[in-house]
C-alpha cells in the first residue's frame, strides 16, 4: 500500500570547452584526439569517459558477503507462478499532482513534457514535494516504477535554483549508473548543467579531465567514486545532496565500506535520498547512521509486478533446457528476450548455441569489453537481435523498452535476484512474461 512515515565551491568557467546553450562539449585535436561531443548526446559514445572503451568490471567491491556470494537460498517454485495477470492497486492509484504542481523550473517541466511524463508515478507522486523542501527521504517501490526521475526531477530543480549545488548518485553498476546519467542529460537538454557518469573500467583520466571542467552531478560506482576522491579530484565537502540508488544491492556486492567512506567525507549539513525496492537490517542501519530525521515513502504492493505473467518451465538436463528454449524462442510474440544464467562462461555458450540454432543471440557479461556490452543492449533495444543472454549484471538497471520475455535459465542465488530480473519485462503499465526453468519432479 502507498504509506508516508517520518522516521527517527564553483564550476571553473566552461566559455573555453562548453557551446552555450547546449548539453555537448567541442574538443580541439589537443583533447583526447581530436574527437567532438554533439548535442544529441545519443547513444553510448556521447560523453567521454563513461562510455566507450571500458574493460572489465567495476573494481570497486572490497569484500564480499559469503552468506550471498556463494550459497543459494531456498526459493518455494510456487514464487516463480504468477498466472493472474491484472490491474493493481498501483493501476488504481490516482495522483494527487502533476509535475507542473510542484513548481519545479520552466524548462526543467518541457523537457518532461517532452518525455511524455504527465502524470507522476506513486513513488514520484509521493516524494517529489519531500525532497525539494530539502528532506532526507527513503524511497521503497518496485522496479520500474519511476524511482530514477523521483529523484532526479527535484534535485535538478535545485541546481537550477543553484548551479554551485552538487550532487552525486551512487548506484551498484555502471549500466545503471549510464541510464540514471542519460535521463538525467534528457531532463537538463538545453540547461547548461553537466554530468559525469564515473564507473570502474572506464578510462579514468577521461573522468578525471571532466571533474576538472568542473561538473553539476557525478553519477557513479562506489569504488571508482572512492578512487577519484582518494586522488584529489572530487570533493565530497561540495557535495550537498547524495542519493544511494539500489542500496540493497550496492550492500550485496560488498561496497558497503566504501559507501560509509563517501558519506562520511560530506558535509554534515546534507541532504540524503536512499531509494531501494527492498529495505533490509543492513540498509536500516546505514539510514540511522547517515541520514537525518528521514521521511519514508512505501509504494510497494507486493514483490514482484502483477503486470508479469509468471510461469515455471519443468525440464531435466541440458539438453532438455536448450531444446525447450528453442520451442520457446520460436514463438513470435517472443521478439526481445533476456535470457539469464549464473556463470560468465555458460552465458557464452548458451549464446553461441543459440546463434548455430538460428537465433540471433548476444552474450552480456562482466567480463566483456564495456564497448561490446553495451553493444549487446543496443542491438536488443533496436530489434537487431532477438536474445540477449546475461549474467546478473544486467538484472537491475538495463531499461529496455518492450522485452517481452525473461527466461531464467539458472533458478537465481536468491528471491530478491528475481525480483530483479523479471523486473526488466512488464514495465509501466505493460504486460510482459517471466519462465523459470526448474528441475522435473
Amino acid at each position: 500500500m502507498y504509506t508516508i512515515t517520518t522516521g527517527g565551491a564553483s564550476s571553473p568557467s566552461r566559455s573555453d570547452s562548453r557551446s552555450s546553450g547546449s548539453r555537448g562539449r567541442s574538443y580541439s585535436s589537443s583533447r583526447e584526439g581530436g574527437f567532438s561531443r554533439g548535442n544529441s548526446r545519443g547513444g553510448y559514445s556521447s560523453r567521454g569517459g563513461s562510455r566507450g572503451g571500458f574493460r572489465g568490471g567495476d573494481r570497486g567491491p572490497r569484500t564480499i558477503n559469503p552468506k550471498r556470494g556463494f550459497k543459494k537460498d531456498y526459493i518455494d517454485e510456487k514464487l516463480f507462478i504468477n498466472k493472474e495477470v491484472g490491474v493493481t492497486e498501483t493501476d488504481h492509484y490516482k495522483p494527487k499532482h502533476k509535475f507542473t504542481d510542484f513548481g519545479i523550473a520552466e524548462m526543467l517541466s518541457a523537457n518532461l513534457t517532452a518525455k511524455g511524463l504527465i502524470s507522476p508515478s506513486p513513488i514520484q507522486d509521493q516524494s517529489i514535494a519531500e525532497i525539494i523542501s530539502g528532506k532526507d527521504v527513503i524511497g521503497i517501490a518496485s522496479t520500474g516504477t519511476g524511482k530514477t526521475a523521483a529523484f532526479l526531477i527535484p534535485l535538478i530543480n535545485k541546481l537550477v535554483a543553484d548551479k554551485d549545488h552538487k550532487i552525486m548518485v551512487l548506484t551498484p553498476t555502471r549500466e545503471l549508473a549510464q541510464q540514471v546519467e542519460a535521463e538525467f542529460v534528457a531532463f537538463t537538454r538545453g540547461m547548461k548543467l553537466f554530468s559525469v557518469s564515473c564507473v570502474g573500467g572506464a578510462p579514468i583520466m577521461r573522468q578525471i579531465k571532466e571533474l576538472e571542467l568542473g561538473v553539476h552531478a557525478v553519477i557513479g560506482t562506489p569504488g571508482r567514486v572512492k578512487d577519484l576522491i582518494e586522488r584529489g579530484k572530487i570533493n565530497m565537502n561540495l557535495f550537498e545532496s547524495i542519493v544511494l540508488d539500489e542500496a540493497d544491492r550496492m550492500l550485496d556486492m560488498g561496497f558497503i565500506d566504501d559507501m560509509r567512506t563517501i558519506l562520511g567525507k560530506m558535509p554534515k549539513t546534507k541532504q540524503g535520498l536512499f531509494f531501494s525496492a527492498t529495505f533490509s537490517p543492513d540498509i536500516k542501519r546505514l539510514c540511522a547512521d547517515f541520514l537525518n530525521n528521514p521521511i519514508t515513502v512505501s509504494v510497494k504492493s507486493r514483490d514482484t509486478a502483477a503486470s508479469v505473467m509468471q510461469d515455471v518451465v519443468r525440464v531435466q538436463g541440458d539438453n532438455e533446457k536448450v531444446e525447450a528454449l528453442h520451442e520457446i524462442l520460436m514463438k513470435p510474440e517472443y521478439s526481445k528476450v533476456l535470457i539469464f544464467r549464473e556463470m560468465k562462461r555458460h552465458v557464452d555458450g548458451l549464446a553461441e548455441e543459440l546463434n548455430k540454432r538460428g537465433f540471433k543471440a548476444l552474450a552480456l557479461h562482466g567480463d566483456m569489453h564495456n564497448r561490446e556490452r553495451e553493444r549487446a543492449v543496443k542491438a536488443l533495444e533496436s530489434g537487431k537481435v532477438q536474445v540477449v543472454i546475461a549474467t546478473d549484471v544486467a538484472a537491475r538497471g538495463l531499461d529496455i523498452s518492450d522485452i517481452s520475455l525473461v527466461v531464467n535459465y539458472d533458478i537465481p542465488n536468491n528471491y530478491e535476484t528475481y525480483i530483479h530480473r523479471i523486473g526488466r519485462t512488464g514495465r509501466g503499465t505493460k504486460l510482459g512474461h517471466a519462465l523459470t526453468f526448474v528441475p522435473r519432479r
